[in-house]
Order: structure tokens, then sequence, then C-alpha cells
């Protein structure tokens, strides 16, 4: 079960998008220790901001940027990018940032998010790039990969994707140029 006082830390002055109060109840509704897409986990306190600040402790940066949930099992995480001090998490960028390094667009709101998740591998996060990779010789499902699927078609209408890829593709043509410029303000990458 979520902690829900750590996870909601993570907000401090943000409204928890629906879509995610929705996951975290659907997580917590599936048997313990059962994941639902290859390595993601929700419910972490990332408040502290220390898996962030390597790249800057500006004020600034730090409170742009709302990480809340585990990308993959070496400690990457996905995070909300706060744009011009709008407070509406649900239409905010997704970044991915790499336990090795690496920030990058992923998704261009929490939906599109959801459905990267139906593809159910973790990302490949580089300094470079990001992508995500499906052998199909070597892949084997996620415990609840299928009840994920079936819950997020029914709540939200979102379908399966075969090309998390091309998202992410549609996202980094959104938003990265505005990104990274911001970015420098921050970071020299």
């Amino acid at each position: 079960m979520v902690n829900l006082s750590a996870f909601e830390a993570n907000f401090k002055n943000f409204e928890i998008p629906e879509e995610l109060t929705e996951l975290v109840k659907f997580q917590d509704s599936i048997a313990d220790d059962e994941n639902f897409a290859d390595q993601f986990y929700i419910g972490r306190d990332y408040s502290d901001k220390s898996g962030i600040s390597g790249y800057s402790d500006d004020e600034g940066f730090t409170g742009s940027i709302i990480e809340f949930a585990m990308a993959d099992g070496s400690g990457s995480t996905y995070a909300f990018w706060v744009r011009n001090n709008d407070k509406n998490l649900s239409e905010a960028p997704v970044l991915a940032f790499g336990s090795e390094g690496g920030i990058h667009i992923v998704a261009r709101n929490i939906r599109e998010l959801l459905q990267i998740l139906t593809f159910d591998v973790e990302p490949a996060i580089g300094w470079d790039d990001i992508y995500y990779y499906k052998d199909e010789d070597e892949y084997e499902p996620t415990e609840k990969t299928e009840e994920y699927k079936k819950w997020v078609l029914e709540k939200y209408g979102i379908e399966t994707t075969e090309n998390p890829d091309e998202i992410v593709k549609n996202a980094q043509e959104t938003y990265d140029e505005e990104f990274r410029n911001w970015l420098k303000t921050y970071y020299d990458y």
C-alpha cells in the first residue's frame, strides 16, 4: 500500500492529477509486490529533491520538477515539468530522469505516460536519448499488466500502444526545444 501522506509530500503546493490518484488506487488494489508495468512504481517520497538536485539545487529548477514514480529498476524516475508556474499537472509534460544521467521529455501529459505503461517495459535512459525496447523472444509480461491495460482502457479510453517511442517523439517535438532552453539556465549539459 502506498503511504499517501508521503506520496502527497511530493506535490507541496500542487494538486495531484486525478489520473495519478486513480493510478495509486489501482496499484493498491492489486496484490502486494506485483507490478502492472515493468519496474514502474508509485509511492516513494521524493520531496527532499535529492535525486534531481545533482543537476541543480536552484529553487527555480527544483520547484519546477515534481518526481512521482520509479521508471526502472535502477533508480530512474518520472517527473512532471511545471512550465511557466502552471499549476495544472494533468497537462504538464512528463520527464524521465536516468539514474546514470540524462533527462528527457517522454510524454505531453500524464495520460500519454499511462499509455506508454501499457507497453510493459522499462525505459532505456541515456544522456542522449530514451527509448522503450521489447524483445518479443525474451519478453515476459509483468504480473498484472493485463489488469492494468483493461483498467486504463475502461477508466480513460486509453488503448494499448505497440510504439511508445512514437509517443516520446511527439512529446519531444512539442516540448524538447523549450525544455532544453529552460534547462540551460540551471544545468550546463
